[in-house]
């Protein structure tokens, strides 16, 4: 028998198994990997080896690799094997309608099976489902996982109130930990308690501070990246009820703190881009990136996706970006045919363009191929028409509206129309009609009873006596302590038929029965009877004294105006005296060259009346009339130079300042 020889051989299997298990135990899936993959070189089929290869794959994230094994080895590795590996995989993967079917295609569900499957139906958004599946399994288990079961529940609770508005019933499920009470708080948002959410949401800050104090290496940046998700929730809270500064506040500092969750950026960055509309444009464009993060799609509802969508869309119109807008409405309203908002904002474009007619047809073909969903998109038509000035085409969109016909605001729209028309028929026709919808469905309510009312004033304002008389009629009698109506209906027939007021004016109350029962002693005796009382009682005497008073300061004479000193009362005077001069018929203008002369030219020292006396042109043809200041009447032959000139007081006064110049002056000539 011919031994082995001294080479070595291949590792035995017990070896590699033992070492798979020992870093599995340790959390050293790679290197329990490598030790598989030797298994596998030995035994390739080995069920066991191949199960514990794809579990390592999983554990490393490496879920493709996971589900290329499963699908190389379907063999060996069966439904009844590997279907909890598979269908999560595919749900990592986010191929979730895949895993549903993997899931639901397992011979046997395990409780690991059932809990993936509650996570799956969540994401598919089929809440109903998803809470019969957590209801089975909290009640059916019995392990240290219940706490995160019922807040998966309360989840499920919430998103059918926010997203569904259904509300299921009560589980009884205990704010134990900060996520359940987040979830409530969400519950109550769906609900519309919008003050009760708030406080839900405070206690879930305070719980969740409490929870991860005790870990000392977090840093305060940290908590509030923790905290970010309740934050952006309180903040959703104060922007419903309409305190959006500190709304925008909280936002920006979630932005700031750069959070890892994508759909918690999105979110809030599309709630930043709802509080600017049409301002802020810039921050709002930078905004919109964050919504575009990769992953953004995998972690929001549908509902979400949509409403960033349409606010994408609605951001291009404020930005003046027609094509763009129209693009992503027409992308809209291609995934969702029937839904309201991409018509009405490919509507809003067309206007802004100015092609209101363009944008009633759009509207107008909506409604023909919508008839269901036709009231608001009609509502709207009718505003265009009455932009466009067309009041008739209005009324006629809007009694085309066959279930808000007999509505009370669509009653009074339509008056309000046709009165402005001067169409007082048709206005009388559209209360008849409510008032035949309410006699027929909901008699004698509060709301038909009104519409009587308004129906009988508005005949009356406008004449229609009789009509006006039977409406109120029919008001009293389903009321006869009724004493406003009484009055009308007297009022009304008082001017048709005076013998049926006084008849009808007997059951009004008498005047004992509506007397005011004051205590006019208490009355008189108060401080404001008293000072009523004295202003009341004068004497006679008093006011006769003031009467001649008054009368004595009306027959006082107003005093003359005076006169001007030059004032002739034989002139008649100017009647264009109160006119400025320019305006004044008579005016001719300054003349000009009079300051001319004034002016100094020429030579340092020389004046003009010295320039003039040079002028030959001038002394040759005519002397001056006057003389000129500082030279006597001499002729022209002897006219001393400028130089030479000495006016009249000069010599006095040049002494004066020469004797001053010696007096302080350094010295001089």
């Amino acid at each position: 028998m011919a031994s082995s020889g001294g080479g070595t051989g291949p590792t035995p299997l017990a070896s590699l198994w033992s070492d798979v298990n020992k870093s599995g135990q340790n959390g050293d899936f790679t290197r329990a990997l490598k030790s598989l993959n030797k298994i596998l070189q030995v035994a390739k089929d080995d069920v066991t080896a191949l199960h514990c290869k794809v579990v390592c794959l999983i554990q490393n994230g490496n879920f493709k690799e996971a589900l290329s094994v499963i699908h190389s080895n379907t063999k060996v590795l069966t439904s009844d094997v590997i279907a909890f590996e598979k269908a999560y995989c595919e749900y990592r993967l986010n191929r979730i309608e895949t895993a549903l079917k993997t899931i639901e295609g397992a011979s046997e569900k395990t409780e690991k099976l059932k809990e993936l499957q509650g996570q799956v139906l969540y994401r598919l958004e089929q809440y109903n489902d998803c809470l019969s599946v957590y209801r089975d399994i909290i009640r059916n288990s019995q392990d240290d996982y219940d706490e995160e079961r019922k807040t998966n529940l309360s989840a499920v609770v919430a998103a059918m109130n926010v997203w569904e508005q259904k509300e299921p019933e009560d589980f009884g499920l205990q704010e134990t930990s900060y996520e359940l009470c987040y979830n409530l708080a969400c519950t109550l948002i769906g609900q519309g308690k919008m003050n009760n959410a708030m406080s839900k949401l405070r206690e879930a800050e305070a719980l969740c501070r409490q929870s991860i104090s005790e870990d000392t290496d977090l840093t305060e940046e940290d908590i509030e990246a923790e905290l970010a998700i309740i934050h952006g929730q309180m903040a959703y809270v104060m922007q419903l009820q309409g305190n959006t500064d500190d709304a925008l506040q909280l936002y920006n500092q979630i932005i700031k703190l750069k959070p890892t969750d994508v759909g918690l950026l999105a979110v809030v960055a599309n709630n930043i881009i709802t509080i600017n509309k049409d301002q802020n444009v810039f921050d709002s464009k930078k905004k919109v990136k964050l919504t575009n993060a990769e992953g953004v799609e995998h972690k929001l509802s549908k509902k979400q996706i949509q409403a960033i969508e349409f606010n994408k869309a609605l951001l291009s119109m404020y930005t003046n970006q027609a094509e763009q807008c129209r693009k992503l409405s027409s992308n809209l309203q291609s995934q969702n045919p029937e839904h309201l908002l991409p018509v009405l904002i490919q509507a809003a474009q067309l206007c802004r363009e100015k092609q209101h007619t363009k944008a009633v047809e759009l509207l107008q073909e909506f409604a023909d191929q919508h008839p269901n969903n036709a009231a608001q998109i009609k509502l709207t038509m009718a505003q265009l028409k009455l932009v466009q000035g067309n009041v008739t085409k209005a009324c006629m969109i809007l009694k085309s509206i066959k279930e808000l016909e007999h509505k009370p605001g669509m009653v009074s729209a339509l008056v309000t129309m046709h009165s402005y028309d001067e169409d007082i028929d048709s206005a009388i026709e559209v209360f008849s009609k409510a008032i035949r919808w309410y006699q027929e469905n909901q008699p004698n309510s509060p709301t038909h009873l009104s519409l009587i009312r308004e129906a009988a004033n508005f005949k009356l304002k406008h004449g229609r006596k009789k009509d006006a008389i039977n409406d109120l009629e029919q008001l009293w009698k389903q009321n006869p302590k009724d004493i406003h109506t009484l009055a009308q209906l007297i009022s009304a027939y008082s001017l048709v038929d005076a013998n049926k007021a006084k008849v009808l004016s007997k059951h009004l109350p008498s005047s004992d029965t509506m007397k005011l029962k004051v205590d006019v002693d208490a009355l008189e005796n108060s401080t404001g009877a008293t000072f009523i009382r004295k202003k009341a009682a004068k004497v006679a005497s008093e006011q006769a004294n003031e009467q001649r008073q008054d009368d004595i300061k009306k027959k006082k004479k107003k005093k003359k105006g005076k006169l001007p000193k030059n004032y002739d009362p034989k002139v008649t005077p100017d009647p264009e005296r109160w006119l400025p001069m320019r305006e004044r018929s008579y005016y001719r203008g300054k003349k000009k060259g009079k300051k001319k002369e004034q002016i100094g030219k020429g030579t340092q020292g020389a004046t003009s009346t010295a320039s003039a006396e040079l002028d030959a042109s001038k002394t040759a043809s005519s002397p001056p009339t006057s003389p000129r200041p500082g030279l006597a009447a001499t002729s022209s032959s002897n006219v001393v130079p400028p130089r030479h000139q000495k006016p009249v007081g000069a010599a006095g006064t040049k002494k004066k300042q020469q004797q001053k110049k010696k007096k302080g002056g350094k010295g001089g000539w």
